[in-house]
This record gives C-alpha cells, sequence and structure tokens, in this order.
C-alpha cells in the first residue's frame, strides 16, 4: 500500500440487527449513517477497525486530487467550539485542511448507478458493494460526489 495514499471508507448499510461492538468501531470511524466518507490514513489501527465493520462498510486507497475532490464539494465548515467555557477542555471534532476546519466525515450522495450487481449484502468479491475494494474506490467516490 503507497504512504503517500489515503483510506477512504463509505457506509454502505444502516444500523438494524448491528451487533453492538460494531455499531461502537463504526462510531469511532465517525461513520453515523448510510453513505457518510471518511478519510484516514493507512494505520494498523484503522486497518483492524475496518477489517471489524467489514460486513456494513466498504473501503480502499485514493489519491490526492480524488481527497481534494471530496473536500471542495462536500466538505461541511466546522462551526463548532475551539474549547470549553474555561478554556480547560480543547475539542478535536474537526479535521484542518487548507487552513479551514472541517467536520471529520462527508455527506455523499447514494452513487449512480448503485453499488454493484448484487446490491449492498454481497462482498466485492461476489459483485456486490461490502469490503476492500483497493483502487476501484476512486470510482465509486466520483460517483457520489
Amino acid at each position: 500500500m503507497p504512504t503517500n495514499n489515503k483510506i477512504c471508507a463509505i457506509r454502505v448499510r444502516g444500523q438494524t440487527g448491528v451487533k453492538t461492538d460494531v455499531v461502537d468501531t463504526l462510531n469511532m470511524l465517525r461513520l453515523y449513517k448510510n453513505n457518510y466518507c471518511v478519510v484516514l490514513e493507512p494505520k494498523k489501527e484503522f486497518l483492524g477497525m475496518l477489517s471489524k465493520c467489514k460486513d456494513y462498510i466498504t473501503w480502499g486507497e485514493i489519491d490526492k486530487e480524488t481527497h481534494e475532490a471530496i473536500v471542495k464539494s462536500r466538505g461541511e465548515e466546522y462551526k463548532g467550539r475551539l474549547a470549553d467555557s474555561k478554556g480547560k477542555i480543547n475539542y478535536k471534532k474537526f479535521i484542518v485542511i487548507n487552513d479551514k476546519k472541517y467536520k471529520p466525515f462527508f455527506r455523499l450522495n447514494p452513487p449512480i448507478k448503485g453499488f454493484g450487481r448484487n446490491g449492498i449484502k454481497a462482498t466485492i468479491k461476489q459483485h456486490g458493494a461490502l469490503g476492500y475494494r483497493g483502487d476501484k474506490m476512486k470510482e465509486l467516490v466520483l460517483r457520489m460526489i
């Protein structure tokens, strides 16, 4: 896996019938609802979290241009507080890109022409939507912007 690329994860399925530990992991990844997207660094911790939630998300590598396109079209500016009223607690609920503060997740549209031939309950190998996509993630993200 190239180090200059980032990992993009998109939640595909809803929350009905999901185990509690998987729900907690999805919340830690900030994938709160369907079609939410996060861009992560390729670290061992994140890869473990992604593999735990593999039945509810799809992920893969994206390049810098695709990441900039996501931020440009779907980035929401963070307007919340930076610290509490006494200045003791600093909130880290945002990411900084080009000296602007954005929310750490992106709300995407459903993909044009759908996720795959067999829908959202099948893996990539079965021509569905779930699991690791690799370099094909860029195509899906561009269809969802």
